[in-house]
């Protein structure tokens, strides 16, 4: 399982890799006509409401054989089956392929890089409880590079196939278990549409939340929070609210980010323009935080010899900085592995690794009291 882990690693780095020389050689405009797919959108079935009655549609749910989401690092083990919350991991995207606007449900290899994300980030909850993950349909990279309308049908059938997944999440944990929501990237987007949809339409089921780690995807404390059903969370025992988060080593350029987030709609229906970000700072679990890397508890690292992954800690500070990004300083040493602006967003999670484990344990301890 640690091998497999390192495999991630290598995955990520290949794709930062490729990003950050396509940005530097050709700009945006490049990146999008080598990702952006020239098909015209294929319309599919929506997801019937129990097709994920099927256990070969879950990446990762407490019967699965070699379930990913349970590899932990050295000095770490997942939590006995069957106890804590119940964890619905919505994962990021690993379908990079333009020939068509969303993934192939059976794809082995956007499912085999799908579970590798699990190792690396969804892990994090293992402690916590049983982690449920499904396969979606995921819509390609491509779709975020371009505003066609192509785009918002790919992302809304994803979003179907999360939603049945939900749905059979909620039938399989029963009635009264605590939940916690988790999704990074794309897994973000779509958790965001599943708050003001489901959470914050049923007061019943917004009761059951212990926290929404929405990472990855910035989200509009003035045009988003207010419809996403839960406060975010201001202080680091607070349950029933939202972590939000998106890492970047200094100097900083968000600015990809920004242009694309300004010219958006909230979900109140005003343009989230010059609005406010969400911004959680994972080691201390406050909002708008800062904090030194001594209270780093782990960052997952791979040995020099690619043989293992093992935990850094103190290595890496956090603070929330203008517009609600979250600064580390001068990132890791791990070479050119990082997205145009010194995006860490691939690293969202493994950063913070030890402290969102911490984070999930101690809300849910807070939770049950």
């Amino acid at each position: 399982m640690a091998r497999k882990f390192l495999y991630f690693v290598a995955v990520m780095i290949v794709l930062a890799i490729a990003a950050l020389l396509a940005y530097r050689l050709f700009g945006t405009d490049m990146i999008r006509m080598a990702m952006v797919p020239r098909a015209t959108f294929e319309a599919q079935r929506e997801a019937p409401r129990n097709i994920y009655a099927r256990k070969i549609l879950w990446l990762a749910r407490p019967d699965k054989p070699g379930n990913p989401a349970l590899w932990t690092p050295p000095g770490y083990m997942p939590g006995q089956r069957g106890t804590g919350a119940a964890i619905f991991f919505i994962h990021p995207t690993s379908y990079i392929n333009r020939d068509h606007w969303n993934a192939p449900i059976d794809d082995p290899e956007t499912n085999a890089r799908a579970e590798l994300f699990l190792r690396g980030q969804a892990s994090a909850f293992n402690e916590a409880g049983d982690i449920w993950a499904p396969r979606y349909r995921q819509a390609t990279f491509g779709a975020f590079l371009t505003s066609a309308a192509e785009s918002e049908r790919a992302l809304a059938l994803a979003y179907g196939d999360v939603s049945a997944a939900f749905d059979r999440f909620l039938k399989e944990v029963g009635p009264t278990r605590p939940i916690i929501l988790a999704g990074h990237s794309q897994g973000g987007a779509h958790l965001t549409r599943l708050l003001r949809d489901r959470i914050a339409t049923d007061p019943k089921l917004r009761a059951r939340i212990v926290a929404a780690y929405v990472v990855g995807w910035p989200v509009s404390r003035a045009t988003d929070l207010p419809r996403m059903g839960l406060p975010e969370c201001r202080t680091a025992e607070q349950t029933g609210c939202i972590l939000s988060w998106e890492s970047f080593a200094e100097p900083a350029d968000p600015s990809l980010i920004v242009d694309a987030y300004d010219a958006t709609i909230g979900f109140d229906g005003r343009p989230r323009k010059g609005t406010p970000i969400v911004c959680t700072n994972p080691l201390t679990g406050t909002a708008d935080a800062a904090a030194p890397a001594t209270a780093n508890l782990g960052t997952l690292v791979p040995a020099a010899d690619l043989a293992t992954a093992t935990m850094a800690v103190g290595s890496v500070p956090a603070r929330c900085a203008d517009r609600g990004f979250l600064l580390i300083g001068d990132g890791p040493n791990l070479g050119p592995y990082v997205l145009p602006g010194n995006n860490y967003h691939v690293y969202d999670y493994s950063l913070f690794w030890a402290n969102v484990r911490a984070d999930a344990n101690r809300r849910l301890k807070a939770f049950a009291q």
